[in-house]
């Protein structure tokens, strides 16, 4: 169906749509810290907004309380969290070294078009008004799979993580007009007791590595282990003999 018989609050889905799949651009090419959380909370506002239209639609008043519960949680509290917990750490104005940025958003914009590609059949079999989007919706869980997979530091990780979380939801929102409310809460809730494990997490990694890049994890060795307790005792100097 062309833009031009959409009707308006269709064709405003599918603006902001855009602007959410945008907001995933920037976090992939995006090296500072506080900048990162900031786009992320701009994503969920967005989001939030993009659920509101979906909702005068589809004439689903339940998606209202899913938009309150995404500004709450992605928009104000994690966030706010990201930011305490940056401050904390000293690291709100630290910038990760991004190797090769253009082939990185290259690469963002391959999956968009490989999204395009997989929704395509859904789009012509779909009745639904949100249909243009579902592949927007695809697109922003593989960049933030991508964000993850090529990131070296902890927040960025996990606010990738969260962007896949965006993007299941928002496809649940404009593939079915959103799951059931109870179900959405107990997703709600997940989402916020990860994201303070994951600050406490960040807590002891700084605290055991002054750092968090997590490539040194992968440094680790048996050899950097402490010698148990009953081999440090049967241990004698060179030269001693028994």
């Amino acid at each position: 169906m062309a833009l031009a018989e959409l009707g308006l609050f269709s064709q405003a889905i599918i603006l902001f749509a855009a602007l959410v799949l945008f907001t995933s651009f920037i976090m992939l090419g995006q090296a500072r810290t506080l900048p990162l959380i900031f786009t992320f909370a701009w994503q969920g506002l967005l989001l939030a907004v993009v659920t509101v239209l979906v909702a005068y639609v589809s004439k689903h008043p339940d998606l209202y309380v899913s938009a309150a519960l995404t500004i709450v949680l992605k928009v104000v509290l994690i966030p706010w969290l990201l930011y305490r917990l940056s401050v904390q750490l000293n690291m709100q104005y630290d910038a990760e070294l991004i190797r090769h940025p253009s082939l990185l958003l290259l690469g963002g914009a391959g999956l968009v078009i490989f999204s395009y590609y997989v929704a395509l059949p859904i789009v012509r079999l779909s009745g639904l008004a949100t249909r243009n989007t579902i592949a927007v919706s695809i697109a922003v869980e593989l960049i933030g799979m991508l964000l993850m997979c090529v990131r070296r530091n902890a927040v960025a990780q996990v606010i990738g993580f969260m962007s896949m979380e965006n993007g299941l939801f928002f496809s649940a929102v404009v593939s079915t007009y959103g799951m059931p409310l109870i179900v959405e809460l107990g997703v709600a809730f997940d989402v916020l007791v990860a994201a303070i494990l994951f600050g406490v997490f960040f807590i002891h990694l700084r605290d055991s590595f002054d750092s968090l890049d997590v490539v040194r994890l992968n440094r680790l060795s048996e050899a950097d282990e402490p010698m148990p307790l009953q081999e440090a005792a049967g241990a004698r100097p060179p030269g001693e003999h028994s």
